[in-house]
């Protein structure tokens, strides 16, 4: 059984927190945060204890950690519990200099424990079956591949100031889905950006809408809309376009049930937060982190992976700025 300490007792540290309590293969042992109470609270929940950060990082009685701090915290925490021999989760991203996350990664591989980045996406059942239908041919070879991911409501402004922008807070999670879809590298990205949901998201500085065009060395096309505004919820889709057919994965509802009457179809709203729409997805991700534990085997995602979107939503910021294509 694989022992852990989650680090950050906020909204995703309480949902990483609650599925390890309620898988069999592990034990929340402890949980951290910077305001007690949210750690007291989610200890609570869960029976875990509530220890310093410091204290879990080093303790004798967790084999791995599982960050859900501030971005700007998660390279240096990392590198303390890998250093401490502690396998590593992190939410997304290691670090939002790229060059901070090559540090970080080679401060993990010395010390040989594995670091699994959370890109839960990827873990979701529709999504995963999106995938296996691609490898298994089921629409041949992919041309293109149009990616909509729109939140219901910007975060608040003061979040959004130390997010690192849109890119690199929102759209890494669509530029992942591409690289896990696709089975090529991108090769250059174009991207256009705008304010048009709230005046203030300019101040922060930011966008708030958004659409990037990429292109493989084959030719392959992946089209990204993004925006921080979605009256009628949140916003998940995605569709892959192939020499022999295409494949689509469409929005999750609270409930699947269609009305037909004399004034047409209709279907109840749609999940309206990214923690109800992936759930499923986080408490697979969680237990492929510690299946690969268990198997001492690389993660499914890695820094690496991290890395690469992270490099992606560099070159759209970059397009943006410069008006046109770039090299990634």
């Amino acid at each position: 059984m694989t022992r852990i300490g989650v680090l950050g007792s906020g909204r995703i540290g309480q949902v990483h927190a609650t599925t390890i309590h309620r898988l069999r293969e592990a034990r929340l042992v402890a949980v951290a945060d910077a305001y007690e109470d949210a750690a007291r609270s989610l200890a609570d929940q869960t029976g875990a204890e509530v220890r310093e950060t410091e204290a879990i990082i080093g303790a004798d009685d967790i084999d791995a950690v599982v960050i859900c701090t501030p971005t700007d915290t998660h390279a240096d925490l990392i590198e303390d519990a890998a250093r401490a021999g502690k396998a590593v989760f992190c939410e997304k991203p290691v670090d939002l200099d790229a060059d901070r996350v090559r540090a970080c990664i080679a401060t993990v591989e010395d010390a040989g424990v594995p670091l699994m980045v959370g890109f839960q996406r990827r873990f979701d059942p529709h999504f995963r079956a999106l995938k296996d239908a691609l490898e298994a041919g089921k629409i041949g070879e992919i041309e293109q591949v149009i990616i909509t991911s729109r939140d219901p409501a910007p975060p608040p402004i003061e979040y959004m100031r130390r997010s690192g922008g849109l890119f690199r807070d929102m759209t890494i999670h669509d530029f992942d889905m591409a690289r896990f879809l696709l089975d090529e590298p991108i090769r250059r990205v174009l991207a256009t950006g705008a304010v048009r949901v709230d005046p203030a998201i300019a101040d922060a500085p930011d966008l708030d809408t958004a659409t990037v065009l990429m292109e493989t060395g084959s030719g392959t096309q992946v089209v990204i809309s993004n925006s921080r505004r979605a009256s009628y919820g949140y916003d998940q889709r995605v569709e892959v376009h192939g020499s022999g057919g295409m494949l689509q994965v469409g929005n999750e509802h609270e409930a699947r049930l269609t009305a037909a009457t004399g004034e047409g179809f209709s279907s109840p709203v749609l999940l309206n937060f990214f923690m109800t729409r992936y759930l499923d997805a986080y408490a697979e991700e969680m237990r492929a982190f510690i299946d690969a534990i268990g198997k001492d085997a690389e993660p499914p995602v890695t820094a690496r992976d991290g890395l690469a979107a992270l490099l992606l939503a560099d070159a759209a910021a970059k397009s943006v700025e410069e008006g046109g294509w770039v090299e990634v």
